[in-house]
């Protein structure tokens, strides 16, 4: 592993569930330890109720601000917020309706950019689209091959 630096405009840039994820450091770069990425979620977005079997799921917001909801409890977080996602645990969020969430969110171990690579197309552009189409059993059968349970819809908005 060498030191490194990834600038602000600079990382794979993915369209994913309708966000962009714009990758600042992965597996490769991390030995494997954790994967950091930056999302820039469209206000009322909400990805399913999923659980990571292997990684833990964490969240830095930078502007923006979204309820995450983790195994029964609610967290309001807005910018200079942290929220900890447990490995195991049943969880989701929901963007504010106002503004976009635009977030670091950092998986330990590394490998959340290859679920996210499976479902995901590149971006060429660096706004955010109109939501795509997404294809339920894809979505489910690449969570399936990356530790990932889904376990029911976004929640309503």
């Amino acid at each position: 592993m060498r030191p490194y630096l990834t600038r602000a405009d600079e990382g794979e840039a993915v369209w994913f569930l309708g966000s962009l994820m714009t990758t600042k450091a992965v597996g490769a770069q991390t030995g494997g330890r954790l994967t950091v990425v930056e999302f820039l979620n469209p206000p009322g977005f909400a990805p399913p109720l999923h659980r990571h079997l292997v990684e833990d799921e964490l969240f830095y917001v930078l502007s923006g601000g979204a309820d995450f909801l983790c195994d029964g409890e609610k967290f309001a977080a807005g910018p200079g917020d942290f929220v900890l996602l447990p490995a195991g645990l049943p969880h989701t969020f929901v963007v504010d309706a106002a503004e976009p969430l635009r977030a670091l969110q950092i998986t330990t171990p590394s490998g959340f950019e290859d679920f996210a690579s499976a479902v995901g197309e590149p971006a060429r552009a660096r706004v955010l689209p109109a939501p795509p189409e997404i294809d339920p059993a894809a979505l489910g059968h690449a969570a399936a091959l990356h530790s990932i349970e889904l376990l029911g819809p976004p929640p309503l908005v």
